[in-house]
């Protein structure tokens, strides 16, 4: 049964997870073996436990124990579960919380690349892409139209912070995904090596004077192919382009040069999927 805990004070230490530390603090805290990541909304929260992440403790209005996330709380065992009013808890979090509740889970492991691509023939490859909303969207088409993982170089934001992981519907816990790299020098160069050595042909999505439409039949025809996005507002790195075996285009009408980077991914993984 869970352990319900009516918040009483809310500089209480142990709602630390939920209130007062930063994603960094969360990632880095008790590291490697007990980091956290919040996540948001049932959906999220399921399909997390779904790939075998183990919740530590909620938050959530009081109305929702024994509502929405009652066959939730019914899989959790003794995890403890603090509770309040929704004006107390958004007073805490100083946010509005979606769906009524957040979960702060253990991180899982993430894989090395090869043993993450040793079978895969599509992958998406994020290039510095700061924006928590553009990840978790990007996350959702990858999940959706074909990619068999994720790959983000050492300055992407962290797929399992609260919002991209929300905005995901929770496809971070069912696509899989690494970083390609620990350090920003690891990349591009070192990483293009590793990819290249696992077979991958490499396409940058980016607009220069010999890129190919992204509907040219030998992108479609390549065995693997690992589908290189940029960063918002720049785009790629110019050596990363360089380092690219092709350059990659979406034509388009009514003088438009360019789409958000979560569009454009959609639109490219869906041309460039396995056929």
């Amino acid at each position: 049964m869970p352990k319900i805990i009516e918040i009483q004070d809310l500089n209480a230490p142990e709602l630390d997870v939920f209130a007062r530390l930063t994603e960094a603090q969360l990632r880095n805290r008790l590291e490697p073996e007990k980091g956290v990541f919040i996540a948001e909304s049932p959906k999220v929260i399921v399909r997390a436990m779904e790939a075998g992440c183990m919740p530590v403790a909620f938050l959530m209005e009081r109305k929702h124990i024994e509502g929405q996330a009652r066959e939730l709380l019914d899989r959790c065992g003794d995890v403890p579960v603090y509770t309040a009013d929704r004006a107390v808890l958004e007073g805490l979090t100083g946010y509005q919380l979606t769906r009524g509740i957040l979960c702060a889970i253990r991180r899982p492991r993430l894989p090395h690349v090869e043993e993450l691509l040793h079978s895969a023939q599509r992958v998406a490859v994020l290039e510095g892409i700061v924006d928590s909303t553009n990840v978790g969207a990007i996350f959702r088409s990858a999940a959706a139209l074909g990619m068999d993982a994720v790959l983000l170089t050492p300055t992407c934001c962290d797929p399992l912070c609260r919002r991209a992981a929300r905005v995901s519907m929770g496809t971070v816990f069912q696509i899989p995904w690494t970083r390609i790299g620990v350090e920003p020098s690891d990349w591009p160069v070192q990483g293009m090596e590793r990819l290249r050595a696992l077979g991958f042909k490499t396409a940058a999505m980016a607009l220069t004077d010999d890129s190919v439409s992204v509907e040219d039949p030998r992108l479609r025809n390549e065995e693997k192919l690992a589908i290189i996005l940029g960063t918002e507002g720049d785009g790629l790195a110019q050596s990363t382009i360089a380092a690219c075996d092709y350059t990659v285009r979406i034509p388009m009408d009514h003088g438009v040069d360019s789409l958000n980077v979560a569009a454009a991914s959609a639109v490219a993984f869906w041309e460039l999927r396995a056929r």
